[in-house]
């Protein structure tokens, strides 16, 4: 009878045992820097790669770390190939509906960057007349999507293969987070001749409360756990020490 009632448990949908999570599964795009990127060599680096080190540390717990495609990283993280994902993913309703996120570890708007020759004017249909770039299945994406349905939005895996076909006159601009099109980006000698144009776009309902930790639903007790370590490197400076190795202005 008891076996009975322990595979009926284990048939259940949302039915997990309790871990003690002494190896974690983290994973990170690994192609948008400065969050993550993947060297020459193949090994990982970044912002979130030093921070789930730090995690991991703070929770006296082994972790590995690989890298998933943007357009896979939940469903990796839903068919228990990883545990956690640390990709500058926004928190935001869509995404709460499929995963759970810890407090936020980076917070930033989302625009538009142009030449330096170029402004873009919001108020008019300008938009329209535009060859716009963004990452695929990012928030820039379904926001312009939905909301204007008549512009010309050409999709990539990368932001990197966008700044290419910006770079050489197939895109007139790149809509996304200021964060990783600052450093990856405007910051560099390839974006010395574009800016940022056009407003700020935040509104919570589109863009999120700020940038999480995504792990399943049911993994409650992982959340807590990544809750307290990160407030833990928040409070005692590790956090912002290692923000500013990778970013020029705050990012919490």
């Amino acid at each position: 009878m008891r076996l009975f009632l322990f595979l009926t448990l284990l048939s259940l949908p949302h039915f997990s045992l309790a871990k003690n999570w002494e190896n974690i599964r983290f994973t990170v795009e690994g192609a948008y820097p400065p969050f993550s990127w993947t060297t020459k060599e193949g090994s990982l680096n970044g912002f979130e790669v030093d921070l789930i080190n730090a995690l991991c540390r703070v929770m006296n717990t082994k972790c590995t770390i690989n890298k998933t495609d943007w357009d896979g990283i939940i469903p990796s993280l839903l068919s228990r190939k990883n545990d956690a994902i640390l990709a500058a993913m926004t928190i935001t309703e869509e995404r709460e509906k499929r995963v759970s996120f810890t407090i936020p570890y980076a917070k930033a708007a989302t625009r538009f960057i142009v030449s330096k020759e170029k402004e873009i004017n919001f108020g008019d249909r300008e938009l329209e007349t535009l060859k716009i770039g963004v990452q695929r299945a990012t928030i820039g994406d379904k926001y312009l999507s939905q909301l204007y349905p008549n512009i010309n939005i050409r999709r990539y895996s990368t932001f990197d293969e966008a700044f290419i076909d910006l770079l050489n006159g197939r895109l007139d601009t790149v809509f996304g987070g200021t964060i990783g099109l600052s450093v990856g980006f405007l910051d560099t000698e390839q974006g010395k001749n574009y800016h940022f144009s056009g407003p700020r776009f935040t509104d919570e309902k589109w863009f999120g409360r700020g940038v999480g930790i995504a792990v399943r639903k049911q993994d409650k007790d992982l959340k807590e756990k990544l809750d307290r370590a990160l407030k833990q490197i928040i409070i005692d400076g590790e956090h912002s020490r290692i923000a500013k190795k990778y970013f020029s202005h705050e990012i919490m």
